[in-house]
């Protein structure tokens, strides 16, 4: 063989060893990888998997629907519930006092919710039975929009003048004289309502109906009525919006979406004769001004009391007197004992009216007789 052929099979050689030896070292370095990996994340454990499946198992959903008013207020109990016992999930679904009446009645709902309770005849038709529980009251207030006027008040005959149409600027003498001193423009009056069919203008129409002989003969009350003037909007949250696009307007909205958009309302006039804002304590005095019959359904469209806001009303949790499931039964009571204690502390923070002792002791009663 000759030196040559002897000096390149030598080089090849080399080269191949070399070869192997780096491939050997990637395969420690891959290996030592995987083992630190394996070390820095550790494996489910059976046991882990175990306790997430029995989690999901004993959860207790709960279904409810109706009123739009009391909607945020109920999605906020409900939320925070659920953060502190998460076996616990109740839903709430808005579609109204009447849809959701009919829905209890089917019996395709675990509860229900209405801001006008529930009528007799409606209660028959629920074989299981039907307890009525306040869980909140609202007020309903006029706001406007006049630019420069920072306070309005309203008494009990000028109010219903003005939605009947008889009141048309707002320098109206009878105005005047219920607003002593304040600069009224000569702006023509823009009254608002609401175009569908709401609780709000049953509230609204109710205490309009118990103030002036004159509305309750010539338009009454209900959800939906003939209003003599005005423009129609949907819902609150449409009157709100008109109002605030429309210089001389006045409609019924409620308090919670006046002070949250910062629309200016009325000072109104009670039975007492004295002119009151709706604040916490005047809405409060006007739940307490009235007792609560056996069924808890009471409705107070014109309050006795120095210091009643004269337009206020409850709202309802409607639950079947019977559950053919306890677990149900239990996570529902206990969401409604949760509403009416530890809930009641955010009412008046999301514009609604913290309930007075008495009647949350009433209300819990009420609870506490679901089977």
């Amino acid at each position: 063989m000759s030196i040559e052929i002897q000096f390149k099979r030598r080089n090849l050689l080399v080269f191949l060893s070399f070869f192997a030896l780096v491939a050997a070292s990637n395969a420690c370095s891959n290996l030592d990888s995987q083992s630190s990996t394996a070390k820095d994340v550790p494996p489910q454990t059976p046991t882990a998997q175990a306790s997430s499946l029995l989690l999901a198992q004993s959860q207790v959903s709960v279904a409810g629907a109706g009123a739009s008013f009391p909607a945020p207020l109920y999605q906020r109990w409900f939320k925070e519930l659920n953060q502190k016992n998460p076996t616990i999930q109740v839903k709430y679904q808005s579609v109204g006092s009447g849809a959701g009446i009919q829905q209890l009645i089917n019996g395709s709902v675990d509860f229900s919710a209405s801001d006008t309770g529930m009528t007799d005849a409606e209660m028959k038709k629920v074989s299981r039975g039907v307890v009525l529980i306040p869980m909140s009251a609202g007020s309903i207030v006029l706001g406007y929009n006049l630019p420069g006027v920072t306070s309005l008040r309203l008494s009990r005959s000028t109010l219903p003048a003005i939605f009947l149409g008889e009141i048309k600027t707002w320098d109206d003498p009878k105005i005047a004289k219920d607003n002593p001193g304040v600069k009224l423009p000569k702006t023509p009056i823009t009254v608002v309502y609401h175009a569908d069919g709401r609780t709000t203008t049953a509230i609204f129409t109710q205490h309009l109906s118990a103030i002036s002989p004159e509305w309750k003969g010539k338009i009454g009350e209900g959800k939906s009525v003939s209003w003599p003037v005005g423009v129609g909007a949907k819902g609150c949250e449409g009157a709100t919006a008109q109002i605030q696009q429309t210089q001389g307007s006045i409609g019924y909205i409620e308090y919670g979406y006046a002070r949250s958009n910062q629309v200016p309302f009325a000072t109104l006039q009670n039975k007492a004769g004295n002119f009151v804002a709706p604040t916490p304590i005047n809405s409060a005095a006007a739940l307490t001004s009235v007792q609560l019959p056996a069924n808890l359904r009471a409705f107070i469209p014109d309050p006795p009391g120095a210091n009643s806001y004269p337009i206020v009303s409850y709202t309802w949790i409607l639950a079947y007197k019977t559950y053919p499931d306890a677990n149900k039964s239990k996570a529902l009571k206990e969401a409604l004992n949760y509403g009416l204690t530890t809930g009641q502390q955010v009412a008046d923070e999301l514009g609604y009216i913290p309930l007075p002792s008495t009647v949350v002791s009433r209300a819990q009663a009420a609870v506490n007789s679901i089977k």
